[in-house]
C-alpha cells in the first residue's frame, strides 16, 4: 500500500468524473508468479495516474458546483461535505482503537477519505466565495457608472 487509497466518488458527480478516464482494467494481475512484477509495476503506475487524474476531476467539480449552482443549494452542499468530514474524523478516533492490521487498513482508508472530503469541501468553498467576489465587483462597477461627476 503505497500513497492514499483510491477516492471514493459520490454518485452525483461520477459520471462526470469518470468520463474518458483510463481505468486500468485491461492490465492482467497475478501477485503469485514471481515473474510478473513488470505487470505489477505497470498496474501500480496506471492506479496512480488515475487516482490523481480523478482527485484533481471531483475538486474540478465541486469547484464548478460551488460556482455555478445555486447559492443555497451550494450552502446545503457544504454543510453535507461538512458533516462528511466530522463523521469520518470520528470514525478515524475509533479506528484508533484498532490494533494490528485491520486497524492499520481501517486509518488507511480513512485518511484517504478524510483528506479527499476536505479538499473537496475547500475547492466547493473556494468556488461560492469567487461567485461571491465576482457578483460584489459587479455591483461596484455598476454603481459609479450610474452618477457621473464632472468638474470643471
Amino acid at each position: 500500500m503505497r500513497g492514499p487509497p483510491s477516492p471514493v466518488i459520490p454518485k452525483e458527480i461520477a459520471s462526470h468524473v469518470l468520463e474518458d478516464v483510463e481505468l486500468c482494467d485491461g492490465l492482467q494481475i497475478n501477485d503469485i508468479e514471481p515473474f510478473c512484477q513488470d505487470e505489477i509495476v505497470l498496474y501500480r503506475q496506471c492506479a496512480e495516474k488515475r487516482d490523481k487524474e480523478i482527485r484533481e476531476r471531483m475538486q474540478n467539480s465541486e469547484y464548478k458546483l460551488g460556482f455555478s449552482m445555486p447559492l443555497k443549494q451550494a450552502k446545503e452542499r457544504a454543510t453535507q461535505l461538512q458533516s462528511e468530514v466530522t463523521l469520518l474524523e470520528r470514525r478515524m478516533i475509533l479506528a484508533s482503537g484498532l490494533e494490528g492490521m485491520e486497524g492499520f487498513r481501517q486509518r488507511w482508508s480513512l485518511h484517504g477519505q478524510l483528506e479527499d472530503t476536505r479538499k473537496r469541501l475547500e475547492a466547493l468553498n473556494h468556488g461560492m466565495e469567487k461567485r461571491e467576489n465576482q457578483s460584489s465587483t459587479a455591483e461596484r462597477t455598476k454603481s459609479p457608472a450610474g452618477k457621473k461627476w464632472f468638474f470643471w
